[in-house]
């Protein structure tokens, strides 16, 4: 291949489109690394409308890891003690659609689950749609986007009536004011935030407020940062409110005409004055009335939030509470503002669009949703009643499941959970107990394979053509540049012939992967994100935003991207009566605040150059070097009060597990608040599992757990050996005892 691919980079929402060139020019030798495979040459692509030719480390460093430590042939054992022994593709299929076969006769459909991941594209996703909820009748069927962007999705379904970021990043360009809560854009979405400090650099009258525990890199560059206590982010929000409501500012025809239930929003707000909030948060006063008047006289804000709010038992309720400061300024609709979420996976989004969660259908549908259902089912020719009613188990509800007996064979696609998931060594106990665990994936060994029974070869980045949707709705189709290695498949390839297997031949026609996509957008017609204008043949000209509806359908210039930049430009929301909801959330602090004898609170994060459980970025020497281990920081005076100082080994323990980490002794971080990255595994490091320590508890709507806070004790780990040295002295005293008197 002579010729450059167009494709995306594979890691966070930002969707970076990449420029991938072959290896070698004709005639010249080929490029290799140490273990002798081409390197392939990455670079941002210029043209693509979200990055517009950036890239950070992790996608200038991809091609590094294209070829290592992949999984390459289908691998089988009868138990978890066995070695795994090579088998074929057809002896492999053969035994997993036996036991599905097995399960569906004596337990029913809902004893088989599966796992999938925003590393999976658009067409991935609908085919296991396709097969559990339609074909099989189960919505078993959760993604890690439940540990990610769930809470997103249920707060801008309930306030503004469907899912989907309603910004652009053009806003980045155009703001006066980013409001930005529990995310450290600098590190985690580099390229959007590179973006927007170079907007907040040339213009001095745009202001830039962050929130966070720790003064990150993002809040290095802030106007102001807000290092509030975890857990009071609501009590922010709502003081915020208060005071834009108590100064006037606030858009009273926008309000009367355009959202319900202000009346009760206001009540709870007035419970919220400034000296109560910032005693709660740990701010000053002046701080809080500066983040308002910065709110308030600012014609454009834009939000922008990820993690640190989504990943909570209050998850839902903070979306909303971000939300109702857009709805009573008026700041939705309109280049520069509104309320816009960080996609933290390559295609949540798509897997959102397509049905990806278990409580969801393809189109934004709801499983819930009688008429939903059976649009659905009319649509994939399945009887009336096939789709359940019922949300299906979410990933945690999949461990619980495993625990009881009733989940007889999980299918994990593309994902590692044995790092990922909270409460990490009960979740790996629960694996130890499945029946049936397949695992497909790109890379062998992660942790995940440990626990599995059937190994499936992926085919990953640059050797499958699908789509990806990103953080602006911005879908981009991803070529395949080279074949999959030894005999590795694209996922939906291998799902699709399951349910072939299974006597679903009809359901799965499709030749490749344009094919699954023309299927899948005809789910999407007059629904909010109408992608019917879209095919691969259309993305390889160019990427496309959503909504892009066929022409013909709502008159949508196919030629220009201006008519879907921005959602609810006419002031109309995807609701019943096209009003958007206030909220009305008193705050309820953490599921598990500190106390005396767990005194701190522990968050978590990310780093610059690792993404989830370094499955990938943690082959590439550049990044490796960059994040050579794990830390522990903490604030100076806390580590006073324990006598630890820079670099000693730290012990973390909670009421669930522990983890060992070097201190980093800083001022960036609050005092009672420690930060540990979440990137390290088992594969990785020696007790250095983040969530070994985090708990399940979780969102009453999203059901997406609090993995950013859980209450820990600190030892260090030389007072912890002295204090085991003198009692093994003790009892070889107490022992000596024995032996006088006895001898006496």
């Amino acid at each position: 291949m002579t010729d450059t691919t167009k494709t995306l980079c594979p890691y966070c929402g930002v969707g970076c489109g990449l420029d991938v060139s072959p290896p070698a020019q004709p005639g010249k030798a080929i490029n290799r690394d140490s273990q002798g495979n081409p390197i392939w040459k990455v670079k941002g692509d210029r043209n693509h409308p979200s990055s517009q030719g950036m890239v950070c480390v992790k996608g200038a460093t991809i091609a590094e890891s294209i070829d290592k430590n992949r999984l390459r042939y289908p691998m089988l054992r009868d138990s978890l003690d066995q070695p795994f022994r090579r088998v074929s593709w057809d002896e492999a299929l053969t035994h997993i659609v036996s036991r599905m076969r097995s399960l569906c006769a004596t337990q029913g459909a809902d004893a088989i689950c599966m796992y999938g991941s925003g590393q999976m594209q658009t067409e991935d996703y609908y085919v296991a749609q396709k097969l559990l909820k339609g074909c099989l009748g189960t919505n078993n069927f959760d993604s890690n986007s439940r540990l990610c962007m769930s809470s997103a999705v249920a707060g801008y379904v309930q306030s503004l009536g469907a899912d989907g970021p309603p910004c652009c990043y053009e806003d980045l360009d155009l703001t006066d004011c980013a409001f930005i809560i529990g995310s450290n854009a600098a590190e985690c979405h580099p390229i959007v935030f590179n973006r927007l400090q170079k907007h907040h650099k040339k213009n001095h009258d745009v202001k830039m407020i962050v929130v966070d525990p720790r003064r990150t890199p993002t809040a290095e560059v802030a106007d102001l940062h807000l290092a509030i206590h975890p857990g009071t982010d609501i009590d922010l929000l709502n003081g915020i409110a208060h005071l834009l409501l108590r100064w006037g500012y606030f858009e009273s025809e926008f309000v009367s005409e355009c959202t319900a239930n202000f009346p009760a929003f206001a009540e709870v707000i007035s419970h919220y004055p400034p000296d109560i909030v910032a005693r709660r948060c740990g701010i000053s006063v002046e701080d809080l009335e500066t983040s308002a008047r910065y709110w308030g006289t600012s014609k454009r804000v834009l939000s922008l939030w990820s993690m640190g709010v989504n990943q909570s038992t209050e998850g839902t309720a903070k979306v909303r509470g971000i939300i109702n400061l857009h709805l009573m300024t008026g700041q939705i609709g309109k280049p520069g503002c509104g309320p816009f979420s960080l996609t933290g996976q390559p295609n949540a989004m798509g897997g959102r669009e397509s049905g990806g969660l278990c409580n969801l259908l393809p189109g934004y549908r709801h499983v819930q949703n009688a008429q939903e259902r059976a649009e659905v089912e009319k649509f994939w020719g399945i009887p009336a009643g096939r789709i359940s009613s019922n949300w299906g188990r979410t990933a945690w509800d999949m461990i619980i499941g495993l625990e009881t007996g009733d989940i007889g064979l999980l299918w994990i696609v593309a994902t590692n959970p044995a790092v990922s998931l909270p409460d990490v060594k009960r979740t790996q106990a629960a694996l130890l107990r499945s029946p049936f665990t397949v695992y497909q994936d790109a890379y062998y060994p992660t942790e995940t394979a440990a626990y599995a029974h059937v190994l499936l070869p992926a085919a990953q980045w640059g050797e499958k053509t699908g789509t990806m949707t990103n953080s602006e709705r911005v879908v981009t189709l991803c070529q395949a540049f080279r074949p999959p290695v030894g005999e590795a498949k694209p996922d939906w390839e291998i799902i699709a012939e399951v349910g072939r297997r299974l006597g679903f031949a009809d359901k799965f026609p499709f030749a490749n992967s344009a094919e699954v996509y023309a299927e899948y957008v005809q789910l999407t017609r007059d629904r909010p994100c109408d992608m019917t204008g879209i095919s691969h043949a259309r993305l390889a000209q160019d990427p496309i935003q959503w909504p892009y509806p066929d022409e013909g359908v709502r008159g949508v210039d196919l030629g220009t991207r201006e008519s879907c930049k921005r959602l609810y430009t006419n002031l109309r929301f995807a609701t019943p009566d096209g009003r958007a909801r206030f909220s009305a959330y008193h705050s309820r602090g953490l599921a598990e605040p500190p106390d005396a004898e767990y005194p701190f609170v522990l968050t978590n994060g990310r780093l610059y150059g690792h993404w989830h459980t370094q499955t990938r970025t943690g082959r590439i020497e550049k990044i490796k070097q960059m994040h050579p281990q794990p830390f522990l920081e903490i604030h100076p005076r806390d580590a006073a009060k324990l006598k630890i100082q820079e670099n000693d080994l730290v012990e973390v323990r909670s009421r669930r597990g522990k983890a060992q980490f070097p201190a980093k002794v800083t001022k960036a971080i609050a005092p009672g608040t420690l930060f540990v990255p979440m990137h390290w595994g088992a594969l990785w490091g020696d007790e250095t599992e983040a969530n070994a320590l985090t708990h399940p508890e979780h969102d009453p709507d999203s059901h997406q757990p609090e993995l950013k806070a859980c209450a820990v004790q600190l030892i260090p780990v030389a007072l912890k050996a002295n204090v085991s040295k003198l009692k093994d002295n003790f009892q070889q005293n107490q022992s000596n005892e024995i032996i006088i008197r006895i001898t006496s």
